[in-house]
């Protein structure tokens, strides 16, 4: 397979599995784009390789910019705006881990917390609820801590203690 070809093929699957994972299709391939170009690309690079419009380019990578893995480099000569993907897949990956838990795991958590304290009902059925609210917020404070650690920690120490739960 040719280098072009293959980089085409990891592009649309990339942006395939993202919508699995909750990420817009197009966003997920621009990223993916820019993490295998070995140059900064222009809008209008972007535009051309995948071909989405102009605002769908703005747009993908203004959200890209926002979860602070892709961004403005300057070329010298050039009026353009030119991007570029953190090529650090850790770092990616710590990246993308905070900006998950700062935008699904702590607003459940808000609600989870709101949902105990705000029923003031005395009744069984009451007690049951608080209680299938206490316990997700109880899985759901793990694996926020898991994920705070994740974000804290170096690749090594990671993978060495996700090696020792897995032999457990």
């Amino acid at each position: 397979m040719k280098l072009e070809d293959a980089k085409l093929k990891y592009i649309h699957t990339w942006g395939s599995l993202a919508t699995s994972w909750g990420i817009n299709k197009t966003m997920a391939q621009v990223h993916a784009l820019l993490l295998v170009s070995t140059k900064p690309l222009s809008a209008d690079e972007i535009m051309e390789t995948l071909k989405i419009s102009r605002g769908n380019v703005n747009m993908n990578v203004r959200a890209l910019i926002d979860w602070g893995i892709v961004s403005k480099e300057f070329v010298v000569g050039e009026r353009k705006e030119f991007f570029v993907a953190d090529k650090d897949i850790w770092e990616l990956f710590k990246q993308v881990t905070k900006e998950r838990k700062k935008r699904e795991i702590e607003p459940v958590l808000k609600v989870l917390d709101e949902l105990q304290e705000d029923v003031h009902d005395a009744s069984e059925e009451a007690e049951a609820f608080k209680k299938v609210m206490n316990d997700l917020s109880s899985v759901t404070k793990t694996v926020n801590g898991i994920l705070e650690k994740a974000i804290k920690a170096d690749e090594h120490w990671l993978l060495s203690n996700f090696t020792k739960m897995i032999k457990k």
